[in-house]
Order: structure tokens, then sequence, then C-alpha cells
């Protein structure tokens, strides 16, 4: 739909109740060299009977241009009523004191309606307000002023970060490469770069991967640190360093992450405490045969003195 102020009304100082606001069509030309149709004034009348509201007249055209940029507009009446008579539409006005006023002493003429049209068609929809106005388009009984250019509120000028004079031109161009941003941003939305993002089922895949190879991995440690202890273990009761009742502790402290090296440190040191080879070849030490260093201190770590070893182990 777009705007257009097209016909202008000579005003009478009497002040008829009921005024016309377009002429018969089907063909309206203005002054200025524009053109509309209005086939069907019937709708327009119909399409004004559906708004709860009556049509606003103010003073050269506010409504439309001083409105919109947040500045005042008031009404100089009130239009309560549409009918076609002999295809012309006409419609009863309620004035205000002020308006009746500047009528009387002529310091306004012309009544101006505002309607909207289709753009193809040109056909005429529906009227939107009236303006009182000086500048006549149609030399009718109703009133309209010259189309001059719509202003651009300012408002849109501030949020497009554009000149608060910039011309329409402009405005579109501001608004076409916002439209074209958007388009973009949502396209990268549903068709991301792929050296940025992955699918997430690839993504899952290949996270489980990496978690059962991390498992698998936490696995073989565990298994082959279990069977170097083991190898410890069975190594030091061979060698009479440990005993059997002691195996399950050693196992234990060896599971900590400094454990295997702690006890590979304590073998290098230890002695044989039983049944350890003694580089006797599996034999008993002969009677008689004196105390060593080792012997003396293995009988220490049970609690032996040397003369029990002499006494029960036939040493001397």
């Amino acid at each position: 739909m777009n705007l257009a102020h097209a016909c202008n009304l000579l005003l009478d100082a009497a002040l008829p109740e009921w005024i016309q606001l377009l002429p018969a069509g089907p063909a309206i030309q203005g002054t200025d060299g524009r053109t509309w149709t209005l086939d069907d004034p019937a709708a327009v009348v119909s399409a004004f009977q559906q708004r709860k509201t009556p049509l606003v007249i103010d003073w050269e055209h506010a409504s439309e241009y001083r409105a919109p940029q947040g500045l005042e507009s008031p009404a100089s009446g009130w239009i309560h009523e549409l009918a076609v008579r002999d295809g012309q539409v006409w419609g009863r006005v309620e004035w205000t004191g002020r308006a009746v006023q500047q009528i009387q002493d002529k310091e306004y003429r012309y009544l101006s309606p505002v309607f909207t049209y289709r753009k193809d068609t040109r056909q005429i929809v529906a009227l939107t307000s009236a303006g009182l106005t000086n500048q006549p388009n149609l030399d009718l009984t109703a009133l309209n002023r010259e189309e001059s250019p719509m202003p651009i509120p300012v408002a849109l000028c501030r949020a497009l970060e554009i000149s608060e004079d910039a011309d329409e031109e402009t405005v579109l161009a501001c608004i076409q490469a916002l439209r074209a941003g958007i388009l973009t941003g949502r396209n990268r939305a549903f068709v991301p770069p792929l050296e940025k993002f992955v699918p997430r089922a690839d993504y899952d895949a290949t996270l489980a991967r990496a978690t059962n190879a991390e498992q698998k991995l936490a696995d073989l440690e565990t298994t082959q640190r279990q069977a170097q202890i083991d190898t410890l273990i069975e190594k030091a009761l061979h060698a009479g360093q440990i005993v059997p009742a002691t195996k399950d502790y050693y196992a234990a402290m060896c599971q900590t992450a400094s454990g295997v090296a702690e006890f590979e440190k304590f073998l290098a040191k230890a002695p044989a405490v039983i049944g350890g080879d003694l580089g006797l070849d599996g034999k008993k030490p002969p009677q008689g045969t004196a105390l060593n260093a080792e012997l003396q201190q293995v009988a220490a770590l049970f609690g032996n003195s040397a003369e029990d070893l002499k006494k029960y182990g036939g040493l001397q």
C-alpha cells in the first residue's frame, strides 16, 4: 500500500456538516500530474466502517509528517461517518472551535484527504486522515495539498547511523545492506564453515574413540605395572627378602605412583631374611662357622641375638 494526498475541497465559511472527500471516479487526476483509480467507492466506505475510531482532520497533514517525529499534531476535526453520493465519497465532520474560527476567518480554505492506494493498479483503498491546507491539488469541492516528498523520520536515520538529512535513496540502500547481512548470518547459521565446525555426530564419534583409546592405554599400563610388581615380588620371595605373609602388603604398596620405584630401592638394599639364597647353594652353613655381617643382620631382623643363633643354629 502507498499513501497519497490527492484531492482538495473548498471549504465554505458556513462549514457544512457533510463535506466531499473524494471525487467520482474511476479516473482521478491531480494538478501535479498524479492519477489514481476509484471504481469502487463503496469499498472505501466499508473500510472506514471497520474502524473503531473516527478519522482525524489536522492542520497541513501533521498526523503524517509531524506525529512520526514525536511532534504535536492536534486535531481540527473528526470524521464520524462516510457515505457515497453520485460516485463521490462524503464525510460527516465534527469541527473543533479553533478550526471553525480559522475557516470562518479564511485562514484555511481547503480540506485535503489522505488515502492509501495499491501501487500496481493505483486503486484507492481507504481514507486514513485529512488536513486543513491552502495548497489545493484538484479543483474539486474537496481539498488536498500537492504531494511533497515524505520526510525521513529522524529516529530512523539515527537507528541506521546515517545523516539525519539523508534522502530516501540513502535510507533504502542502508536497509538493503542490513537485510543482506541478516541473510548472510542466517545462511552461516545453517551451513557453518567446515574449517571451524564439525557435525555433532562426527564430534561424538571422535570423542568416543579418544576415550576408548585412553582407557585401553590405561588398562595396558595397569597390566604392565602389575606384571612388573608380580615379577619383583616373586624375585624377592625367592631371594628370601620378604616372606609370603607380607606379599599382599608389598603388592598394595606398589600400586601408588612411586610404589614400584620405592620397592626396587628396598630390594636393592634388603638382605635375605629367611629361606633365601645365602650363597651356599642351598646347603646349611657348617657347624662352627663364624657369624658374618649378613647373618648378624638377619638375626637382628628377627629379634635374635648372636648367642641365639649359636645356640639354636649350630653356629659359633
